[in-house]
């Protein structure tokens, strides 16, 4: 059973966070029970890892304007001290399927015109295998709302270019997540025909907060 923290945003395009996955990637399939690391690294432009600092991370499912929280990877990591994490896929969150990505919540990083609100990354969407949970009603609508709400694959280098992303709505859930959760950021998913280089991207906005539950 999930609890659900949905949060309605209003986004304002202000700002991208140069920061890119390195794994996982589009291609990249994660077997559940058994060890997965994620990595990333800074592509040298403002704001850097540094910038970023303390960072909560974990596995989300959707769109790209209805997440949902599926996974704890790390309630606080430094990205700019530790470029990788070795973490366990947990077979029980969902089934097989290529709708999983992480999401990084910035505990430092602020809006510098909503500085209430930290900055929040996500990685390309990958695969999970060797599970044995569903998603429940509400996480697969999200994920069949990809058809009006494409999640996006805008491309990025190390010069800190990022393609502009639709203005979206986002939801994120978890009973591990508190009701006074901030509002989210768009994601950004890989860059295109450089895996290596998968973007982590941050928007900043505004949100309306509701609380409700599935199965």
């Amino acid at each position: 059973m999930f609890s659900s923290v949905f949060i309605a945003l209003t986004l304002a395009a202000s700002a991208f966070a140069n920061v890119y996955v390195t794994q996982p990637v589009e291609s990249t399939i994660f077997a559940a029970g058994q060890p997965a690391t994620l990595s990333w690294q800074d592509n040298g432009s403002s704001p850097s890892l540094h910038d970023f600092g303390l960072s909560k991370i974990s596995i989300y499912a959707g769109n790209a304007k209805e997440q949902t929280f599926m996974q704890a990877i790390s309630t606080s990591t430094d990205v700019e001290k530790t470029t990788s994490i070795v973490f366990t896929p947990d077979p029980t969150i969902g089934p097989n399927a290529d709708e999983y990505f992480i999401r990084f919540e910035s505990l430092n990083l602020k809006d510098t015109t909503q500085p209430q609100y930290p900055a929040l990354a996500f990685s390309a969407k990958f695969s999970l295998s060797g599970m044995t949970g569903q998603f429940s009603k509400a996480v697969q609508a999200e994920i069949d709302g990809q058809s009006t709400a494409p999640i996006a694959a805008p491309t990025a280098g190390p010069s800190g270019s990022v393609s502009s992303l639709a203005t979206p709505t986002l939801s994120a859930g978890s009973a591990s997540i508190p009701s006074t959760t901030p509002p989210a950021k768009i994601m950004a998913a890989n860059a295109g025909s450089k895996p290596e280089l998968a973007g982590l991207a941050c928007v900043f906005g505004v949100a309306s907060l509701l609380i409700g539950s599935f199965i």
